[in-house]
Formats: C-alpha cells, structure tokens, sequence
C-alpha cells in the first residue's frame, strides 16, 4: 500500500509498530498518534550540522521511515498527514504560532505545523511533531475540556477566531501555541522550513534538540542537558559530559539511527564544547 505520492504505508506502520487496519476511525486515529512519536524521535540534527532539511516525500520515507532518523513539525506532520489520507482521513494542514518560552509580548511567525482531520462529524487536531510536549492523542478541536492523553493532559480553548492548545506542565496550564483554520498547502511550509532551518538565530540552527515519548515519560535532550520526565511529575535529569555518552542517549533512548559522516562527530564534540564553555563562564 503507497500513498498517492509513493510513500510506503506498510513501511511506515511497519516503523511504528502498528498492527491494526487501515481504516479512518477514532480508534485507528489514536493508535497511529500514540504510536508514531513513541517510534520517530524529534529532532533538528539536519539543520544543526548544516544540512538540508528536504519535504518532498521521497525524502521523508528516506530519513524518517526507512533511515531510522527522526525530525521536526513539517517532516513528522507531513509525513503523518500521508498516512492519514491513505488510511482515508480527510486531512488539512494548519500552521500555529509557538507561545511555549516565547517573551512577552512578542508575537511569534508561524512556524509550527499541525493538522486538521475530520472523523465524521468531528474535527480533531493531530500533532506529531512538537518536540518535548508533543501529545501522543489527537484532541478535539471542538471541546474545551481537559483532554487527557498516554503522555499528559491537554486543552484547546478558543480566542475569537482562533484556537490555543495548552498543556499541564509541572501543575500549570501553560499555552503552547496559537492557530487559526487557514489551510496551509506544501508551499508554505517550505518557506517556513527554509526559515527556521537557515536562519542563524533559529533555535534549530544553533541548539540540539530531541525528544521521544513513551509510555510514563518523556525522553528531552537540549544540548547535553538530558532529562527523563515521569507521568507522576518526577523528573531526572543528568549533564552528558562528553559526545560518547551524547551519541549514546541519541541513539539509545532517543532511537536515532545516527548518519555515518565526520560531520556528526564534529557537531556533538562541538555541543559539549559549547556547553563546557557556558559552565565554565557563569
């Protein structure tokens, strides 16, 4: 089974560990959304070592289905969004504006995306790719009451014409990010990836980030700062000293299959570089 685009569904249900059928319904819905971020680690390791970060769906098979690597919001949601519509979902894609650790007053471009998927009657929000509070259910659009997930509790609310999505973090609500129903096409994401993968202040440009859920926690790594977050609200978190032990958490409880290339060794030795140097100044 191939999307119309020539993705290999199998594969990828294959990479996911999803046994059910390919059906459009709630229950499939949920397993696929629990499953994928369980599986395909977020991560910007392209974008850190100056690569380029490639959206078309040959390329999207390749690193995040058959090559073992992870990505950001527009690779893990298109990709997802592939999925969804060969299992028959009516999907739309959406773009949000990022409020987690935004300063106040700033108002953030529209640089995450997420999806639109009507099941039946009902429209839910799907999201695979926000990093360390990535939720692991689709959540209602149309419902302003807690929404509990395998990984956390979530809420939409409604602003005019617009929606929040807010998380319990640590015993607050705290708004992850805003959106509106404009469907965004592959054109607009390309723009936005260009951005946030070029740009020489993006965070994705400058800092390590990856993240994976599973069941009970959360695996985060910025830079060497490495934590394990328990659905009970206990957290452990360690300080990677050197690039071994940094290679090992990426592929370890991260699950990236990490490229083979000079360039990889480089950038991780210049991770704890850069870490060893902030300590050492403060």
């Amino acid at each position: 089974m191939r999307t119309e685009t020539g993705i290999d569904v199998g594969a990828y249900l294959q990479r996911i560990g999803y046994g059910g059928r390919p059906a459009a319904t709630i229950e499939a819905l949920r397993a696929l959304h629990e499953l994928h971020p369980r599986s395909i680690a977020f991560e910007n390791l392209d974008p850190l070592l100056g690569w380029p970060v490639r959206l078309d769906p040959a390329s999207l098979e390749a690193k995040l289905v058959r090559g073992g690597r992870g990505g950001y919001c527009f690779e893990q949601n298109l990709l997802f969004a592939e999925v969804l519509t060969a299992f028959g979902f009516a999907v739309d894609g959406l773009a949000a504006r990022v409020c987690l650790n935004a300063p106040i007053g700033t108002t953030s471009p529209r640089s995450h995306m997420l999806l639109l998927v009507r099941v039946a009657d009902e429209r839910w929000i799907a999201d695979v790719g926000f990093g360390g509070q990535t939720p692991t259910a689709p959540l209602q659009l149309d419902s302003d009451a807690v929404q509990a997930t395998p990984n956390g509790s979530y809420r939409v609310a409604r602003d005019g014409e617009a929606f929040e999505l807010l998380a319990q973090i640590g015993g607050e609500w705290k708004l992850l990010y805003r959106f509106d129903l404009q469907r965004q096409f592959r054109s607009d994401y390309e723009v936005a990836n260009w951005y946030v993968s070029t740009h020489p202040e993006s965070p994705f440009v400058t800092t390590l980030i990856a993240a994976r859920a599973d069941r009970g926690h959360r695996y985060t790594l910025r830079n060497n700062e490495f934590a394990i977050h328990h659905a009970s609200g206990r957290s452990q978190r360690h300080r990677l000293a050197n690039p071994a032990r940094l290679r090992a958490v990426l592929e370890t409880e991260l699950r990236i299959r990490l490229p083979s290339h000079p360039d990889v060794d480089r950038t991780l030795q210049r991770v704890i570089d850069a870490a060893s140097d902030s300590g050492n100044s403060k």
